[in-house]
């Protein structure tokens, strides 16, 4: 129960801070809008595979997460165990 609570609360605070954090810009075509990886958020906080959903997102939005890494509201996030065992698992590599 109280792991779920955890998971519940570590959920909301990403979410909270991508909606707090909501840059909205363009790189190579792509609009560049962190809520977008919602989807993830789940596999992120948690030991959960990523959906496909996740991983198309993430895939999208791949021209932006160099922006989202240099973020200090987003880089703790975007640079977590979690963050990156999620860009591992879809096969995203970012190198920024």
């Amino acid at each position: 129960m109280a792991k779920n609570v955890a998971v519940v609360a570590a959920m909301t605070v990403l979410v909270v801070a991508l909606v707090l954090a909501e840059v909205t810009f363009v790189a190579e075509a792509v609009t560049c809008s962190p809520i977008q990886l919602s989807p993830c958020a789940p596999a992120i906080v948690s030991n959960k595979q990523p959906t496909a959903a996740c991983c198309a997102k993430l895939n999208q939005q791949k021209p932006c997460l160099c922006g989202y890494k240099r973020n200090p509201v987003l880089q703790k996030y975007v640079n977590s165990p979690g963050a990156k065992r999620v860009a591992a698992t879809c096969r995203v590599r970012v190198s920024c």
